[in-house]
């Protein structure tokens, strides 16, 4: 995982749609002497997985399936899969049909989020089991870390100014130091299908529920189009159309998400009393008057507590606005920290876009990123046509896609980019403040679906699996398999954040 600092526009990109945001941490393997489980053709052994930033862990059965990196040469190199069994509570003896969960980035570990996938999926389990298998490129499946001949993680300059050319500079070398231990071409979607088939196949299951967030939106469906007959049921979160340019309509999709945000505060007598100008607009006076004079600030480092300082620049505002709308109870600060800095305070800002930038710089493998998007993204992206209004500019785009020119890939088929047709049963959840995979993209991929159904959580933004009765609706909905059949009452009940009006917290 990369733990460096990167131009924040890269930064920004690199947050893309890992749906659960919580970043996660590596959990620990049984003792070698545990006595091993099998289930189908695979050995699992006890392991505790762990989510950083959850205060539980969780018990599973972890172990390592081998599948050959490139299929065209079955006897060449073999690359190890992790796969963790969460097992279900019916007395270990699940229903036939299990659960396989498919992480979000590019780049996240499924069973690097099992906390949150076990709190989301706690009605689903007591009849199933549930597999994550980190996909090929993240996690325990041969990661594709940017490592030195020394074994740690190759550096850059955090001092250079942020640019293109730095992106690519790094993704040469990073290239460079896989040669021997992976070849980044066979890291994509195409590849990952056919390795979930494949555990399926050893684990015996004829047929799969396919849980998926965010980037593993689309996995789910390109999955259910290449083996709809070992597909039972699709649930999706956070939805990726498959003829989607990833990358390319972050703009329009966050600058949508801020301006629904304004809304809600001018909705609220409270809110709008205490912040006369709405959040869009105070962004953007913000970043413009940074833009003209960038501002040294004094600070403390809210990791470390150490004092610090630091320039603070028109991208690190943008940056912690867009990292901030991922997740409402963090969005819910934000009027409060641009009204502080429009007069001239600029410390909690600063504060908080270190604490953003140091969330978003672990939640994803970089090489594997760039392997899937580069293959399947960077090929068919078309540069908009540049608005003057627009909060995120075209640099975002630019250095998501900065490094493709150096990275080993191919292009993807172009069936790769069909949107999906099914009479499959599925279930399309979408936040109502989403900054990247708004419900409007769940409307678009449901055209295709007879027997999907989309939901959309109200004040929610990326990321709706453990959002109020969610949890329950998932373990009707992969009982029944009738999407249309489910009373989604109970999500009346969500509401949104209210703004902080001081740094105590919410108006009484």
């Amino acid at each position: 995982m990369q733990r460096h600092h990167f131009a924040r526009a890269g930064l920004l990109a690199s947050m893309l749609i890992a749906g659960c945001s919580a970043p996660p941490q590596a959990g620990s393997d049984g003792a070698g002497d545990t006595p091993s489980r099998r289930y189908g053709q695979i050995d699992f052994r006890p392991c505790t997985l762990a989510t950083e930033g959850a205060n539980a862990n969780v018990e599973a059965q972890c172990a390592t399936f081998q599948v050959p990196e490139d299929r065209s040469r079955p006897d060449g190199r073999r690359i190890d899969l992790r796969v963790a069994w969460l097992e279900s509570g019916n007395s270990g003896s699940g229903l036939p049909d299990p659960v396989f969960f498919l992480a979000g980035g590019p780049g996240q570990a499924a069973s690097e989020v099992a906390v949150i996938v076990d709190t989301a999926l706690r009605q689903v389990r007591k009849q199933r089991d549930i597999f994550l298998i980190d996909q090929r490129g993240t996690g325990g499946s041969n990661p594709l870390s940017c490592l030195g001949a020394d074994g740690k993680e190759l550096p850059m300059d955090e001092d250079a100014a942020p640019s293109e050319a730095l992106l690519r500079e790094y993704a040469e070398r990073c290239a460079a130091s896989l040669k021997g231990r992976a070849d980044p071409r066979f890291y994509t979607t195409a590849e990952a299908i056919a390795d979930l088939d494949a555990v399926r196949q050893a684990l015996g299951a004829n047929t799969l529920n396919l849980v998926g967030g965010s980037y593993g939106t689309r996995v789910a469906q390109r999955y259910a189009a290449a083996y709809p007959q070992h597909t039972r049921s699709i649930v999706i979160d956070g939805v990726v159309p498959n003829e989607l340019v990833v990358g390319g309509d972050f703009a329009t999709t966050f600058d949508n998400a801020i301006t629904l945000q304004s809304e809600q505060c001018r909705k609220d007598a409270v809110c709008s009393k205490r912040f006369p100008v709405d959040t869009r607009a105070q962004l953007r006076s913000v970043v413009e008057t940074l833009r003209r004079a960038p501002v040294t600030v004094d600070y403390r480092d809210p990791g470390t507590n150490a004092p610090r300082q630091e320039v603070l620049t028109p991208d690190s505002v943008v940056g912690l606005a867009f990292a901030f709308s991922y997740v409402p109870q963090y969005s819910s600060l934000l009027p409060l920290v641009l009204d502080e800095a429009a007069q001239g305070r600029y410390a909690p800002l600063a504060s908080l876009a270190r604490g953003a930038t140091r969330s978003m710089d672990f939640q994803i493998n970089r090489g594997m990123q760039w392997s899937v998007i580069c293959s399947e993204d960077a090929p068919r992206y078309q540069a908009p046509v540049e608005s003057s209004d627009s909060l995120v500019g075209p640099e975002v785009a630019r250095a998501f896609f900065a490094a493709c020119p150096v990275w080993p890939h191919q292009p993807a088929a172009a069936a790769a980019a069909v949107p999906l047709h099914s009479d499959l049963p599925v279930l399309l959840l979408s936040g109502e403040l989403d900054p990247v995979t708004p419900p409007r993209y769940a409307e678009q991929v449901l055209k295709g679906l007879p027997k999907g159904r989309a939901l959309v959580a109200r004040g929610q933004g990326h990321g709706t699996l453990t959002a109020g009765c969610m949890p329950r609706l998932l373990g009707q909905f992969i009982d029944t398999t009738d999407a249309k059949a489910l009373d989604a009452s109970c999500l009346d009940t969500l509401s949104y954040v209210p703004a902080f009006t001081s740094f105590n917290g919410w108006a009484p």
